[in-house]
């Protein structure tokens, strides 16, 4: 009934200005995410190798670590909060007919928020005031509620990809089943793959700070460490989020065939599809990219012979444009290509850490490390681009078209403007903050800063000329 009704429909004037800012504080929040669920993780490995070998080196890390934990928690908060706000600001037709499914997740991850924030200021407020295992247990806590809260929003956006338990009569929501909305057929293998790549982000990007200061001369025990435990920890991810992303993309080929082939550029239904890299879709055709045969249906089902469902089978009026379909196209092939360059660090470090093991001094290495965060971020983005364009023109996929999603009145671009000044006084603000903490760590010092319960200055000594053990 949807389709005749929608051949020749105009997209609003509200529809350009929305989908800017909804893209613009989507790609600014998740880059905070990260260390809201990963950076605690690695915080806490530092706290309990000082609780349990009475490492100090490791317990100066983890007091600082929680202190830009805990900035960054902030801005997280902020462009969290005008994230929610958005949604029912710019997409009053997704919340107005399907709130009471689509808000369903939203309403646990807004538990977890809260519980994080109550014990983020438990665990800044705990040093030097709460017994040794107490406080890692506070910190715990902070680190549980950040997977919870991420997994909350990953069933939401999961949802949209195969929406499930809820019942429509007359264009609204009549019957939600809660469970089947959170545990939708996408969210298992989208919460691990988010999971993961937090952990991959986090830990490059700290791991990149300690890497230019290796570069720099500063080979002290401390930098060591700072290097060597989050870098770990994204190293050991890595190569799970290949196997994960694998699986993904299987799932997609068979639930979401119009996602598919944006992401592989099939513009016709064929078997022994080659795989495009590079390339856009032009008139309906494949151009500029480099073709490998049979790749394609080889990654999709096994075997050159597995058939894809090409553009040309999706209903007009629903069909992503040309321009939609090279975003996604180029976006995936951003994220594999980033992810791959990820992965060959990571192989290196552990063949370096097999050889010697010790924190790897090759320059090219340490160089490659201090850029790896930013490779890192990349793949983010481009990730959620492929899940978030992907779906268009759906909102939410064989239910709502983000042309009936989004406000029709008024004018959107001045709440942009205001968004952007916000969000942009925020972020600068939170460089400011860190880039203080910074200069006034760099003036003090790893060896001279009093940290709370350290162990006696003997015990310092003989484990701080130990070995750089993960």
């Amino acid at each position: 009934m949807l389709m005749p009704a929608l051949v020749g429909a105009v997209d609003p004037p509200q529809l350009l200005p929305a989908r800017e800012q909804m893209a613009f504080t989507l790609g600014f929040h998740i880059i905070v995410v990260p260390f809201g669920v990963a950076f605690t993780f690695m915080m806490l490995i530092c706290h309990y190798r000082a609780l349990r070998y009475g490492d100090q080196q490791s317990l100066l890390l983890a007091q600082r670590w929680s202190r830009v934990a805990a900035v960054l928690f902030a801005v997280g908060a902020v462009s969290g909060t005008v994230l929610t706000f958005e949604l029912g600001l710019l997409w009053p037709g997704l919340m107005g007919r399907y709130g009471a499914a689509f808000g369903f997740p939203f309403a646990i991850e807004g538990l977890f928020f809260f519980l994080e924030a109550i014990f983020v200021a438990i665990y800044i407020y705990g040093w030097k005031r709460l017994p040794r295992w107490p406080h890692f247990l506070t910190g715990v806590v902070v680190t549980l509620a950040g997977v919870g809260g991420t997994a909350s929003v990953i069933a939401a956006n999961s949802w949209m990809n195969q929406p499930a338990g809820f019942t429509v009569r007359d264009g609204r929501v009549t019957e939600v089943i809660p469970s089947r909305v959170f545990f939708n057929g996408a969210f298992w293998w989208e919460m691990v793959h988010m999971l993961l790549a937090a952990y991959i982000v986090a830990g490059f990007l700290v791991a990149g700070v300690y890497a230019w200061g290796l570069l720099k001369g500063r080979r002290d025990r401390y930098h060591r460490l700072g290097f060597l435990v989050p870098f770990t920890v994204a190293a050991i991810a890595m190569p799970l989020q290949f196997l994960v992303g694998d699986t993904i993309a299987r799932q997609v080929f068979d639930r979401e065939p119009a996602k598919f082939a944006a992401i592989e550029l099939v513009p016709f239904t064929a078997d022994h599809v080659a795989e495009t890299l590079g390339g856009v879709m032009v008139d309906g055709e494949v151009r500029y990219g480099l073709r490998i045969p049979d790749v394609a249906s080889l990654l999709a089902g096994f075997k050159p012979s597995t058939t894809i469902k090409g553009l040309n089978e999706i209903p007009v009026a629903v069909r992503p444009d040309a321009t939609v379909v090279s975003i996604v196209h180029l976006a995936f092939d951003v994220m594999v290509g980033t992810a791959s360059l990820l992965l060959l660090l990571s192989l290196w470090f552990a063949w370096l850490w097999w050889r010697r093991r010790e924190v790897p001094m090759n320059r090219w290495f340490l160089r490659g490390s201090a850029v790896a965060g930013l490779v890192a971020l990349a793949s983010l983005e481009s990730g959620w681009v492929v899940t978030e364009v992907g779906r268009q023109p759906w909102t939410v996929v064989g239910v709502l078209l983000t042309r009936d999603a989004v406000a029709t009145q008024g004018n959107l671009w001045p709440l942009f403007a205001t968004v952007l000044v916000i969000y942009v006084s925020v972020g600068v603000g939170a460089l400011l903050a860190l880039r203080t903490m910074r200069r006034r760590w760099s003036e003090t010092g790893p060896e001279e800063v009093a940290v709370p319960y350290g162990p006696p200055t003997a015990a310092l000594k003989e484990h701080s000329e130990g070995a750089d053990r993960p």
